[in-house]
């Protein structure tokens, strides 16, 4: 059963349409990256999956039960990190972690224990008795972590959560959403940083002006645009003549002979990665080196969205 069910969601703020038709379905364990500017509709989804926000049409579900029907059972289940997260400055981490674990009316008995586990897994535990207000921002927003997972929820909503942190804190708060994506949870991550999603999520989404504008995995999404992937292939001996088979290949835009390689440009919606390597082993050559680029989620992002907002 899918834990996130979108179908059909509007959203409006008076006359403005902010959210436009979309739907969205995520698989346990999954992690759906949501992509596009600001005003384009990320924080008003998650608003409605977070129970924070009514829609106006459509279909909701997470874990099966309806959110505009039952939001108290949704928020036993989520666990919600606004892109601003605010925290009390007055309180020690220990201090605060306990506050919430109370609101989340966590078993007295159970509470130092959960809250030194979640300590631990966001590498906050020499920060225990530290006053919030002396945390930098990356250890703040890993505190805010710490508080979503205190109840142990099955999907955790994430909107922009590395947000205004400097590049050694992005790497850490990336760490641990794969620590947490290899424990299980399910995910929904809306996020600039377009190259750290690439590598993070199973499924993205594009959107803009309220409406998706492309949806599936990143290999799906260059399919549909047709943009083409750059391999780079290193052979055994000398070519002797393969360079113009391999351009006959279907699917091969090109072939450039580099000093100690070849570049092939490669539609993957007519020929795919793994056929290529196939097919030019059929034609006699021996492979030392095989590498596609990484995709480049910027490219799709760029050709998909137009900049506009709502």
């Amino acid at each position: 059963m899918s834990v996130v069910k979108i179908e059909n969601l509007w959203v409006s703020y008076g006359s403005l349409d902010a959210v436009r038709g979309i739907s969205i379905d995520i698989p346990r364990g999954e992690v759906f990256g949501f992509i596009g500017p600001n005003g384009a509709g990320k924080s008003t989804t998650i608003k409605v999956l977070a129970t924070l926000l009514k829609h106006d049409r459509g279909m909701v579900w997470v874990n099966g039960v309806d959110v505009s029907r039952y939001p108290r059972a949704i928020r036993d289940s989520i666990g919600y990190m606004p892109d601003f997260f605010g925290v009390y400055d007055d309180l020690t981490a220990m201090e605060y972690l306990h506050f919430f674990a109370a609101a989340y009316r966590l078993p007295i008995s159970k509470r130092k224990g959960i809250i030194h586990d979640v300590l631990e897994l966001t590498d906050l535990t020499h920060k225990i008795n530290s006053p919030v207000d002396s945390l930098s921002r990356g250890m703040k927003q890993r505190l805010a972590l710490a508080r979503v997972l205190l109840h142990d929820p099955d999907l955790l909503l994430l909107d922009e959560p590395a947000s205004g942190l400097d590049p050694r804190a992005r790497i850490e708060v990336r760490e641990l959403l794969k620590e947490l994506k290899n424990m299980g949870k399910t995910i929904l991550i809306s996020s600039h940083i377009l190259h750290e999603l690439g590598q993070l999520c199973s499924q993205i989404g594009i959107i803009e002006q309220g409406q998706m504008v492309a949806q599936g995995s990143l290999e799906e999404i260059y399919q549909q645009l047709s943009l083409m992937r750059v391999v780079h292939v290193q052979l055994a001996g000398k070519p002797n003549g393969i360079l113009e088979q391999i351009q006959g290949i279907p699917g091969v835009e090109s072939v450039e002979q580099q000093v100690d390689r070849m570049s092939i440009r490669l539609h993957e919606d007519q020929t795919s990665v793994e056929d290529l390597h196939d097919e030019i082993c059929k034609l006699g050559g021996r492979i030392h080196m095989f590498q596609p680029e990484a995709m480049d989620m910027e490219t799709a992002f760029m050709k998909l969205t137009h900049g506009k907002t709502n």
